[in-house]
C-alpha cells in the first residue's frame, strides 16, 4: 500500500520533474535521443556489467576512484555509471571517457526501472552516498541484482525528513545487500531509519580517496592570468543562491587590507555563473569570466566552468566553501584540503559533518557566522603566510589519514564479485 502512494505522487508529479531534467538537457547540449533515458528507455547495454551510480557531480567525484579501481581491479567486467543530471554525465565523460558506460537513471516510476534493468542487466548495483528510490530498490530485489549502498551519508535534515516516511524508507533499506556507511554517524543514522543493523558497516568516505582536484595542473598558469606577482588571491567556491552578497560583502572587508586582492568565485550551479557576473558588476568590481581569459587588473574572476574546480583552488592561497552561510549543509571540504589550503565555512555543515569536524580539530579549518566574520578571516589568512602554511599542512595531513574507502569497498565486494565468475 504505502509503494501504491508513493507511486501515484511520483506519477502526478514525474511531468515537472521531466520538464526540469529536460531544460538542463537542452542547456547542457543533451542529444534529444538521450531523453527517453530518463524513462528507462534506449539502446541496450553490456550485460553483466557492474553499475555504479552517481546522482551528480558530487557524487561522480566521490565515485571516480572507486570507478577506476573497479576497471583496475576487475577487467574482465564491464562498468556502466549512471547519472541523474547532464552535469555529471559531463563529469563523468572528463574523468572517465571511454573506461565506462553511461546511461540516465530513470524517475523511480516502475515501468521505466523495468525497462531500464531489461537494457542494462547489471550483475550488481552500487548505489553512491545517498539515493533511495523504493520502486529502484524493490526491481532490484526482485531481479535478483544484489545492491549496496556505498559512502553512504545522511545529514540530520535527510534524517529528518525520512523519518516522515518511516515505514517506506524503511522497506527501502532492507532491499540494500550492504549499506557502508562514510562514518558511524551516518552508520547510526540509517539503523535508525530501519536498516538491519547486521547490515550496515562503516567503512569511510570515498572522497578522502580521491586524486587531487581535477584541473589543478593549471592552476598555475590561471593565477599568473589574473593576479600579478605577490597578489594576494582567495576562492568561494560551491557557492549557493542567497550568497552573493555575503561573498562580496567579505571581498569588499578583504580589499580594505589588501586592497588588490583578486577573488575567483566559483557558483556551485550553472545557472547562477550569470548571477555572480551580475551582482560583481553592480557592486562596482573589475569582474571577468574565466571562459574570456581577462587579464589584470581585475578584481573578481567568476569560474563559469564544470570540471575545473582544481584550477581555481590551486590558483588560491585560502578558500572558502559555500552551501554553508545559508541552511543548505555545505559543499565539499576536502577538495580544498587536498591542495593544501586553508578552509572555511559558515555555520551551515551537515552534510560534510564528519570531514568539517576532523578538519577543525586538526587547525586546518575555520568556521565563520557571517559575511563580516569571512571577510576577517580571510584578510587575516592574505596577511600570514605561516598560518596558511600550517593550516594547509594540517589539512594534507587529514586526507592521508582518511584514506582507504576505496579498499575497503573493493574488499567488501570481493565475494559477491568473485561469484559472478
Amino acid at each position: 500500500m504505502r509503494h501504491i502512494f508513493y507511486t501515484a505522487l511520483l506519477r502526478l508529479t514525474s511531468p515537472a520533474l521531466l520538464a526540469r531534467l529536460v531544460r538542463r538537457a537542452r542547456t547542457n547540449a543533451v542529444p534529444v535521443a538521450r531523453w527517453r533515458e530518463w524513462l528507462g528507455a534506449g539502446e541496450p547495454l553490456t550485460p553483466g556489467t557492474i553499475w555504479l551510480h552517481a546522482a551528480s557531480v558530487g557524487e561522480v567525484e566521490a565515485a571516480v576512484p572507486l570507478a577506476r579501481a573497479l576497471r583496475s581491479r576487475y577487467p574482465e567486467h564491464a562498468l556502466l555509471m549512471t547519472t541523474t543530471t547532464p552535469e555529471g554525465a559531463a563529469r563523468v565523460e572528463a574523468a572517465l571517457g571511454r573506461d565506462v558506460q553511461h546511461a540516465y537513471l530513470p524517475l523511480d516510476l516502475p515501468g521505466a526501472v523495468r525497462r531500464f534493468l531489461r537494457r542494462t542487466r547489471p550483475a550488481v548495483a552500487l548505489i553512491v552516498e545517498t539515493e533511495l528510490w523504493p520502486n529502484l530498490y524493490r526491481a532490484c530485489e526482485q531481479a535478483g541484482i544484489p545492491l549496496r549502498v556505498v559512502s553512504a551519508r545522511l545529514s540530520p535534515r535527510s534524517i529528518k525528513r525520512y523519518r516522515r516516511l518511516q515505514p517506506l524508507v524503511r522497506e527501502t533499506l532492507a532491499r540494500a545487500e550492504k549499506i557502508l556507511a562514510q562514518d558511524e554517524s551516518a552508520a547510526r543514522g540509517f539503523r535508525e531509519l530501519g536498516a538491519p543493523n547486521a547490515r550496515v558497516q562503516v567503512v569511510g568516505n570515498l572522497k578522502f580517496d580521491r586524486a587531487l582536484p581535477p584541473g589543478h595542473e593549471q592552476a598555475a598558469d590561471l593565477r599568473a592570468t589574473v593576479a600579478p606577482e605577490g597578489v594576494p588571491v582567495w576562492v568561494a567556491v560551491s557557492t549557493r543562491e542567497g550568497e552573493e552578497e555575503a561573498v562580496l560583502e567579505a571581498h569588499r572587508a578583504v580589499r580594505e587590507s589588501h586592497p588588490d586582492a583578486v577573488l575567483l568565485w566559483v557558483p556551485r550551479h550553472r545557472d547562477r555563473f550569470d548571477v555572480a557576473f551580475e551582482a560583481a558588476r553592480q557592486a562596482g568590481f573589475s569582474v571577468g569570466r574565466r571562459t574570456q581569459c581577462p587579464g589584470p587588473p581585475l578584481d573578481v574572476l567568476v569560474g563559469d566552468t564544470i570540471g575545473e574546480i582544481g584550477v581555481y583552488l590551486g590558483a588560491a592561497d585560502a578558500a572558502f566553501v559555500g552551501g554553508s552561510l545559508v541552511p543548505l549543509g555545505g559543499q565539499n571540504v576536502l577538495e580544498p584540503a587536498a591542495l593544501g589550503l586553508p578552509v572555511l565555512v559558515g555555520p551551515s555543515t551537515e552534510h560534510f559533518t564528519f570531514a568539517v569536524e576532523r578538519l577543525g580539530e586538526q587547525g586546518a579549518l575555520w568556521r565563520v557566522q557571517d559575511a563580516e566574520a569571512l571577510g576577517r578571516a580571510v584578510a587575516d589568512l592574505l596577511g600570514d603566510s605561516e598560518c596558511r602554511k600550517t593550516m594547509g599542512d594540517a589539512a594534507r595531513t587529514v586526507i592521508e589519514e582518511g584514506r582507504g574507502a576505496v579498499e575497503c569497498v573493493l574488499a567488501e565486494l570481493e565475494s559477491r564479485l568473485h561469484d559472478l565468475h
